[in-house]
């Protein structure tokens, strides 16, 4: 996924010339005097609010700089400025205008000036600003848009990261004479990735020298890879790290071609040597090395999976950095690793702790805090590498999706499903939290919200499943409410405390549905096995998990089991329409958006053939396989003669993850079979639907349908 789309290139003040900058982009996130005397989260409300985040203390912990993202309905875009707060008076001052794109802001070592990324210039260029927000002035000036950027601890170098054509995949450049064709050309996987073609240009990481004037030019660190670092199709800045000295940049990348690289999550961290220019696989070859009695040093033999995140000690002697044992597994473990950069040895940090590690920051040599999911909540731990026991530091539910230390500060982005993201305070001795950000209050304040009922539910093989339930603002026990099951995409994505403008569990409780939102088998923060169940088991405990989910709420008097509908989205739309086959009359009304239908066709329309070789079992063609024959047994498109309910399908023409083809072959299933069905499908949009009028469109549709058939 492209993680930047550059809107309008503007002109920027004081580059000389007499270019015009045009006029900031009118934002007006005021409620109507209607949307407060009803006092309900709707959709128009909900594109109202500002969206924060790619926070950042100074060095001293006194300021806190982040972004925020702002829209404008009618022009169907939005755009995005830098902020800083005091975190003592919770003062807030915007430091861009809104004539231009200002984002990834980051301090310099000394806290007096800010780095960021903007296109005021007519392109994405890095620029430099002084702490107050004045004296803007441009860094580098390149021939292509920087997707991402680094400065140096000792601000002598920047790294950048921009595309490169490394292969001729267009007709038009492989034969020089036929400049109007329009063909790609390809002898090999992948064609295509999350939502674009390769047509051979990919994302390379520059090292440059920052001196008096703009940077220009630089050193290709991976010259004529034919991959990207960072890797596709996130392309996470977060994977690149300079080390402290300034001399050293640690970053991920997966070296691999063709049907290797497609069906392999096999990455590693490399350290690129500025002076010498020579580049050091970290993660390989193999040392041989034994573990030291009582330690848990492992052979480099197991670095076989994801391997991310580098983050250097800040004596630079150790790498930290988040790694997967098992190849293809795209969702298994991510441990905290350290790796020794004398002697070449791995410590596993959390051999013994059953949950994954993100977001990994040093806080001195010897200390290490991460975030981790537990029962359905993201929580800040720690752990110490001499003691090597994990010690969790916040509680409560909530999603801490991102922390950042400055001085003995710590500030973290929370939300909560009833809440986006704001910034609290965190004290690193005990985790408690306050907030020091309030962002949304405006909306909030004239809004109800409903109650979320933290609910255990006994699953079919005598488990406990935490489910969340959201009950409609205003909520009336004695009245009957008609009920939505939820079901979560992935497969192996959390269902915890979340706040998604896109899937929101609020904005459907607002429209007077209870949210049944299960934390079904194959879900991280319950320990490993419970994640594990779904890969080659699809149709198995799962689905028996989301059934257990909404038959106890239907058993409660204000649930109407006569007006119960399901939705959801990727793994979620699979899930719809498996279910379909057999909820046995519990459901009124099916929604699936950008769902799994076939999975013979999936197999061979999809792009990463990891994902689908790891959690079908293997290809369709590999008879011997029980595994793979039991997923493919279990297609949903294989039951649609018990298909009798109404759905709607969205669909996105660019998403190559899920292609719409899917979605297409469900709707003429429907309809072939007299089946009431609609098909929203998106020319402009990929997995996920992005665009403010998109959006609204959706919700429109969305609860459109709900009202037409469950409410």
């Amino acid at each position: 996924m492209k993680k930047l789309i550059l809107m309008m290139a503007i002109a920027a003040a004081g580059l000389g010339g007499c270019e015009k900058r045009p006029e900031p982009l009118k934002i007006d996130n005021a409620l109507t005097a209607e949307e407060i005397a009803a006092g309900r989260l709707t959709p128009e409300v909900m594109w109202k609010m500002s969206r924060a985040g790619g926070s950042s203390l100074s060095p001293d912990g006194g300021r806190l700089l982040y972004q925020q993202t702002d829209y404008n309905m009618a022009e169907n875009r939005g755009v995005t400025t830098i902020w800083v707060e005091e975190m003592g008076s919770k003062a807030a001052t915007r430091l861009t205008d809104y004539a231009s794109n200002n984002l990834s802001p980051k301090w310099s070592a000394d806290g007096q000036q800010v780095y960021f990324l903007s296109d005021r210039g007519g392109s994405m260029q890095v620029w430099r600003m002084n702490a107050s927000g004045g004296d803007a002035t441009q860094v580098t000036a390149l021939g292509k848009d920087v997707e991402g950027f680094g400065i140096a601890p000792d601000g002598k170098h920047i790294w950048w990261v921009q595309t490169v054509q490394t292969a001729d995949r267009r007709s038009s450049d492989i034969y020089k004479d036929m400049d109007k064709s329009k063909a790609r050309i390809y002898d090999d996987l992948m064609a295509r990735h999350w939502d674009y073609w390769d047509e051979g240009e990919y994302r390379h990481i520059f090292v440059g020298e920052l001196g008096g004037g703009t940077v220009a030019g630089g050193t290709d660190i991976m010259p004529d890879a034919q991959w990207d670092a960072p890797l596709a199709p996130y392309f996470d800045m977060t994977e690149i790290a300079w080390n402290n000295a300034g001399d050293k940049l640690a970053y991920t990348c997966k070296p691999l071609t063709g049907t290797e690289y497609a069906v392999s999550t096999d990455s590693d961290i490399f350290v690129y040597d500025l002076a010498s220019g020579e580049t050091t696989n970290i993660c390989k070859p193999l040392t041989g090395k034994p573990a030291a009695e009582g330690e848990a040093c492992l052979d480099l033999a197991e670095m076989v999976g994801y391997d991310k995140y580098p983050v250097w000690s800040p004596d630079d002697t150790k790498i930290a950095f988040l790694s997967q044992r098992r190849p293809g597994n795209e969702s298994d473990k991510s441990r905290l690793f350290v790796y020794d950069c004398a002697s070449g040895e791995m410590q596993d940090l959390t051999a013994d702790f059953d949950y994954n590690a993100m977001n990994v920051v040093w806080d001195g040599n010897d200390k290490l805090y991460f975030i981790a999911p537990i029962e359905a909540t993201h929580q800040i731990c720690r752990v110490q590498p001499s003691v090597g026991e994990v010690e969790v530091i916040t509680k409560g539910d909530h999603d801490i999706n991102a922390f950042t230390m400055g001085g003995d500060k710590i500030a973290a982005e929370m939300c909560t499903i009833s809440m986006a993201t704001e910034f609290f305070d965190v004290n690193p001795a005990d985790g408690t939290l306050t907030q020091v950000s309030a962002i949304n209050k405006p909306v909030y304040d004239n809004i109800r919200m409903g109650e979320v009922q933290k609910r255990w539910v006994k699953t079919t093989d005598g488990k406990q499943m935490l489910t969340w339930v959201v009950l409609p603002p205003d909520f009336d026990a004695t009245k009957k409410y008609p009920v939505l099951l939820y079901c979560q995409g992935g497969p192996q994505s959390v269902v915890s405390q979340f706040w998604s403008y896109r899937w929101n569990l609020q904005l459907m409780a607002a429209q007077g549905y209870i949210v049944v939102a299960p934390n079904r088998r194959g879900l991280p923060s319950f320990g490993q096995e419970w994640l594990d169940q779904i890969s080659g088991d699809y149709s198995g405990q799962n689905i028996r998990d989301y059934l257990s989910a909404i038959d106890d709420v239907a058993r409660e008097p204000w649930a109407d089991r006569d007006r119960m509908g399901c939705v959801g989205a990727s793994y979620g739309g699979y899930s719809v329409y498996f279910l379909a086959g057999c909820h046995e009359k519990r459901f009124k009304a099916f929604i699936a958006h950008c769902g799994i239908f076939d999975f013979d066709s999936m197999y061979g329309e999809t792009e990463e053939l990891f994902f689908v070789n790891n959690d079908y079992g293997g290809p369709y063609w590999d008879t011997k396989n029980a595994t793979a024959q039991r997923s493919y047994a279990n297609s949903p498109h294989k039951f649609v003669t018990k298909w009798d309910t109404p759905i709607l399908i969205f669909t996105g023409e660019k998403d190559f993850r899920i292609p719409y083809t899917q979605s297409l072959e469900a709707f003429t299933a429907d309809r072939v079979r007299g089946i009431p069905a609609r098909l929203v499908e998106f020319e402009n949009e990929a997995h996920q639907v992005f665009k403010p009028q998109n959006s609204l469109v959706w919700n429109r549709e969305f609860f459109g349908w709900l009202d037409k058939y469950v409410k």
